[in-house]
């Protein structure tokens, strides 16, 4: 796997590092359209990046690629099972409060001191607090896009731009192409995220949303699944949105009386 594959920018880029960029792409492509198959290619992605960052000395990143493969059943699970506090709805796109903010701040400011010192004592690393800041801006990326807060782009900007300059330095040519697309995908994650965020908003307690077919509501408000409750065409739902309070109502298709309800399509 470490053998040549093709040489790029007259540095030799092994099949390792192929096969990686190739599975890190599919899977940051998933995260910013909110699909969870994107988990288990992480998985794959690291394990196998964080070999190829071993080999490079990079022992920060290979270890937060360690990271990566061991929260990636966290993260599917998350996407797949997780709900926010006490509600038992699925989890959405959320925003940061200020307490969770500077916990975030503190975190990442935390582990880079440490992480900085031990890649320097303990490590031949020659670049020990660059990798170490990209490491734990990392950390913190992804524990906040697997509680699905939208705040993990930004994040994730500033560690792609930051990887971007260390990857370069260390000759690894293709994985700082990989991490410019990265860069641009979190530009598109972030504006994507938001503006579901901002649709799921707009349908607030009280509004109602008309189904133009079958389909499954998620709120998880029906007293006889967590999963969801099937609806039929022309029913519509009560405080889908936001995930709290409401009640499931089906009635008659009523589009001809009521011209200025909010729509929205379940899959």
């Amino acid at each position: 796997m470490l053998e040549t594959a093709f040489t790029l920018l007259g540095t030799a880029v092994s099949w390792l590092e192929l096969l990686a960029f190739v599975l890190a792409l599919a899977n940051i492509s998933c995260n910013v359209a909110e699909i969870h198959w994107g988990w288990p290619l992480t998985i794959v992605a690291s394990l196998l990046y964080a070999w190829l960052f071993y080999a490079s000395k990079l022992y920060g990143e290979a270890g937060v690629n360690v990271f990566f493969a061991a929260t990636g059943a966290w993260g599917w699970w998350q996407w797949l099972r997780g709900h926010r506090g006490e509600s038992g709805a699925p989890l959405r796109i959320a925003q940061l409060d200020l307490r969770g903010l500077l916990w975030c701040v503190s975190g990442f400011a935390l582990a880079w001191l440490l992480l900085g010192l031990l890649l320097r004592g303990v490590t031949d690393s020659d670049v020990p607090w660059a990798d170490g800041l990209v490491t734990a801006g990392s950390l913190i990326g992804t524990l906040l896009l697997g509680r699905k807060f939208i705040e993990n782009w930004p994040v994730w900007l500033a560690v792609n731009a930051a990887s971007v300059a260390l990857f370069a330095y260390k000759g690894l040519h293709l994985t700082t192409v990989l991490y410019v697309i990265f860069f641009l995908l979190a530009i598109w994650g972030w504006l994507g995220w938001r503006k579901r965020m901002t649709d799921s908003q707009a349908v607030m307690p009280g509004d109602f949303t008309v189904i133009p077919g079958p389909g499954i509501c998620h709120c998880g408000l029906d007293p006889q699944s967590s999963a969801g409750v099937t609806l039929d065409p022309g029913s519509r739902c009560y405080g889908c949105l936001p995930p709290t309070g409401g009640k499931h109502e089906r009635v008659e298709r009523q589009e001809h009386e009521q011209p200025s309800f909010r729509k929205r399509d379940f899959e």
